[in-house]
This record gives structure tokens, C-alpha cells and sequence, in this order.
């Protein structure tokens, strides 16, 4: 396939998806079978400043669009999205590797939270004191705040973008979104269907690019607020960028979740949870489970543990039957499989070697398949970095307790999990474990739309978190008024009282 053939993705500004001027482009490619299948642009500063501009003139009109009408905007999508499901699960897939299970649930989290943005007449209610002092009403209007932004990344390329703009928008605010430029398709596919739902040209815009991109999106002066979902290393700088100038930033970052497995655990249902949460979408989550922690007599799972991630299948996506799919990037598979020889060399046990795995007709895959280790100690690279990838470290605890401190000393809070059959443990790790998501016999915690994604830490700079009641005041102001009327009637009936006595 010649460059020219290759199908380029194209920017959405104003209600129109246009063809970039830039001369940097780079090719979305396929993990599974390295098969090119699109270029996408990197916007040149002109198109950023258009696509910017573009929202900031719709906000003049969307602020004031009635609610009811907004609501019925996203009840449309959602039914949009539920029909077009096995589309943008396939094209996920192609373009990012996960399975088309796993690119379905993808779709369909992110579903959730436009089907609660339906529901933004009862979210963004103000509140009301009658008679403060004599004749005195006070109450609050939670108001639009104007042009926000989103950069998501590549793990959850229909959800997370799901997550920032419907409510956003919900909200009357207008968008600008920078998808991850490795796998911008599917979010595409999915502005298209926001657009045949009715969203007004301006409302959402799209722009492609990398660090240029998130730079201006972080200064822009018309740009109030910033979301961001990604690496602890970009977060960080986008959150001292965008604060520094006074925008409201919400980062969503980097992880190392735990899960501790108490020996009165149900074996079977622990050890299915756990494979799944540390395999599944080859371990490239942020709330995956990286790290398990086995106390006291449950240390003896080990064995069964190691054979359960064996019985995993490793294969493209699209094929029927796949546990694991590729990783996102030839660069990413080199990362990972450092991580592991570093695992090796520092002393810890590879009880399962997932490197250089054989799956026929996909050689060129970025594969690789579930990997254990045992022995792990918290001074390892694989305990302190974020290997995001199909590789699970076993710790071992003697008590609860210990297992606690484990956890609360990695400075990372975006999830943890205890299993257990007792209520009583239950409720002792819940009160004094210091991460943001607590899962109880749940290996993956996060909480439905109605709730707030409430990560902690250093896996989250900014006060509010994505959905939920938090989102609507992170992309709300609130405005407090005062107010006193007086009955005219009542005020010239005074006055001819006052004339006539006197």
C-alpha cells in the first residue's frame, strides 16, 4: 500500500472534518500484524488556534441552549452508539489489540457515561435558602465555564473520551479533544455519531498531535479547564502547565494496584478475578492488577495461580476464543520486556516466562503472554514502575497488616482490592487503606457513572474526578445570588398612608 492510498484521519473543526495542512503525519498501525492502517496528522498551530476559535464562538449560543434540549442530544447518541456496537468494537480492536470483548466493554463503560449526561437535568441543580433575612432569598446556578479540553490515551480510546466530553458538553460547555494520536480511530467514529445526534457545529472539536498539541491545548487563554487520562510523566506536566495558567486541570495518571488475597478467600472465584485483572487488555489499564499480595496460608496458592494465567490464550483480538491480545507498539514491547530481565536480574523467580510467544500467523505481533513473578520485593523496577503489560508480581505477607503497609507505602492510589470472606477484614481494609477505589472480592474497582472515578495520590493531581457528581461541579461554576424584590402594591399603599396622617 502506497503512502497515497493509505487512508488519512482527518481534524473536526466547526462541524466539519477536514483534511490537516500539516507535513507531519504518523501511521496508525495494527499491533497484531504491524498492516498500516491510517495516517494521522499532527495539527499544524493554525488549525489548533481554528479548531479553539470554533468553540469558543458556539459556547456564545450552546450556554444558553435549554437543558431538555441537551438531554435529548445525548439520548440520541446513546442509542447511536448501541447500534453501531460491533463496528467500533472491530475498528477499536484493529487499531489498539485488545480483544473484541474487551473493546465491547471499552464501548460500553464509556456508554454509561453518556447515557448519565441524559440525565444532566437532575445533575445540575442549584440550591435554594428561602427568606435568609426579611425578604432576602439566596441561591446557587451552576454555570457553563466555557471552552474545555480533553488528551486521552491510547488504552481506552472510545471510554475515556466518553468520560470527558458528553458531560462537558452535557454541562453547556463547548470541547476540544486531543485523542491519542497511537489509535484516534474509533474516537473518530464516535465524534461522527456525536454529530448525527444532533451536537451543534463548534460544540466538539477534534485535533490530532503530540506534545505541540497538549502544550497549546495547557496555554490557550480561551481554554478554562483541562482532563487528562495518561502517563504520571505527561500528567504532571500538564497539571503545572494548565494551573500555571489558571485553568482547573483534573489528571488522571499513573498506578501500581494491590490486591490482597486473605487465606479465607473463595479459592476459585480469587483466582479467576485475579487472572483477569492482570492479563486482561495485556495488563494495559491503569486499573489493572499488577501486584498481588498473598497472606499467610494463601502463599500456598502459588502453584495454582501460575496455571491458571497459563491456560490464557494469546492471539490477535479479532480472533474467537483470545485472553490476551498484542500490546499497543513495537516500543512497548521493548519497555516491557526490559522490565522483565530487569525482574530476572534483580533476584526475583519468573515463574512464568510470557516472552517471545508463537501465535501462528501473527509473527509480526507486538505479543506477549501472561508472566509471573514470585519473590518480589519493593525495591524491584517491576514493583516501582508501571510495567502496563501482562506481567503480575506475587508478594507475600504474614499478616493483613503487613499487607496494608505494603500498600500504603507505594505512593501510587488509583485502586486496590481485598478478597476475603470476612466482613469484619473487610471493613478494617477499607477504613485504613489509603487508595482512592477500594474493590472488596472485586479486582478492578471502578466505580459506575453515577459515582465518581476517585483515584488518589500519585496516581491523580486535581480535586474532582472524571463523571459523576464531581465532574458536573469540576465543568460548572457556581454562581450565588442574593436577592431582594419588593411588592409595589404594597410599597405606594404605604406611601398614601404615609401622606394622609400627616
Amino acid at each position: 500500500m502506497t503512502a497515497s492510498s493509505i487512508p488519512t484521519v482527518k481534524l473536526l473543526i466547526n462541524g466539519e472534518f477536514v483534511e490537516s495542512k500539516t507535513s507531519e503525519w504518523r501511521e496508525v498501525v495494527n499491533p497484531a500484524t504491524q498492516e498500516v492502517l491510517a495516517r494521522v496528522p499532527f495539527a499544524t498551530a493554525d488549525e489548533i488556534e481554528a479548531a479553539i476559535a470554533s468553540a469558543a464562538a458556539a459556547f456564545k449560543t450552546w450556554r444558553k441552549t435549554a437543558i431538555g434540549t441537551r438531554a435529548r442530544i445525548f439520548l440520541k447518541y446513546q442509542q447511536l452508539i448501541r447500534e453501531h456496537m460491533p463496528e467500533l468494537a472491530a475498528t477499536l480492536t484493529a487499531e489498539q489489540g485488545k480483544t473484541l470483548a474487551d473493546a465491547e466493554g471499552d464501548v460500553f463503560r464509556g456508554l454509561e457515561v453518556v447515557e448519565h449526561a441524559a440525565g444532566i437535568g437532575n445533575l445540575q441543580l442549584g440550591e435554594l435558602a428561602n427568606n435568609v433575612a426579611g425578604g432576602v432569598d439566596t441561591y446557587t446556578l451552576l454555570q457553563p465555564i466555557g471552552v474545555c479540553a480533553g488528551i486521552t490515551p491510547f488504552n481506552f480510546p472510545a471510554m475515556i473520551p466518553l468520560w470527558m466530553f458528553p458531560m462537558a458538553i452535557a454541562t453547556g460547555n463547548t470541547f476540544v479533544l486531543k485523542p491519542s494520536e497511537q489509535d484516534p480511530m474509533v474516537t473518530m467514529r464516535l465524534a461522527e455519531l456525536a454529530l448525527e445526534a444532533g451536537i451543534p457545529a463548534g460544540v466538539l472539536n477534534i485535533i490530532h498531535g503530540g506534545p505541540d498539541a497538549v502544550n497549546a491545548l495547557c496555554d490557550h487563554k480561551e481554554i478554562k479547564a483541562v482532563s487528562f487520562v495518561g502517563s504520571t510523566h505527561v500528567g504532571t506536566h500538564v497539571y503545572n502547565r494548565a494551573s500555571l495558567n489558571g485553568k482547573r486541570v483534573q489528571c488522571m495518571m499513573g498506578a501500581k494496584n494491590h490486591a490482597i488475597i486473605m487465606p479465607d478467600a473463595n479459592k476459585e472465584q480469587t483466582l479467576n478475578a485475579i487472572a483477569g485483572a492482570a492479563f486482561g487488555a495485556a495488563g494495559q489499564r491503569c486499573m489493572a492488577l499488577p501486584v498481588v499480595i498473598l497472606v499467610g496460608e494463601s502463599k500456598n496458592w502459588l502453584p495454582e495461580l501460575v496455571e491458571r494465567a497459563k491456560t490464557l490464550r494469546v492471539n490477535a483480538g479479532c480472533e474467537p476464543g483470545t485472553d490476551v491480545g498484542p500490546v499497543i507498539s513495537r516500543g512497548a514491547l521493548a519497555r516491557i520486556t526490559d522490565l522483565i530481565e530487569s525482574g530476572v536480574s534483580e533476584g526475583a523467580t519468573l515463574e512464568l516466562d510470557g516472552r517471545n510467544p508463537q501465535v501462528p500467523g501473527y509473527e509480526n505481533g507486538n505479543f506477549v503472554a501472561p508472566t509471573l513473578f514470585s519473590g518480589v520485593t519493593t525495591d524491584m523496577r517491576i514493583y516501582n514502575e508501571e510495567i502496563f503489560g501482562p506481567v503480575l508480581c506475587v508478594m507475600t505477607a504474614d499478616s493483613m497488616d503487613e499487607a496494608i503497609d505494603i500498600i500504603n507505602r507505594n505512593p501510587n492510589g488509583n485502586g486496590t482490592a481485598i478478597f476475603t470472606r470476612s466482613g469484619a477484614a473487610a471493613r478494617r481494609f477499607q477504613e485504613d487503606i489509603d487508595v482512592g477505589q477500594v474493590g472488596i472480592n472485586l479486582p478492578i474497582p471502578v466505580p459506575v457513572p453515577i459515582f465518581s472515578f476517585t483515584g488518589s495520590r500519585a496516581s491523580k493531581l486535581g480535586d474532582l474526578g472524571p463523571y459523576g457528581k464531581q465532574v458536573v461541579q469540576f465543568y460548572t461554576q457556581t454562581k450565588t445570588v442574593t436577592a431582594r424584590w419588593f411588592d409595589e402594591d404594597a410599597e405606594a399603599g404605604a406611601l398614601n398612608t404615609t401622606i394622609s396622617l400627616k
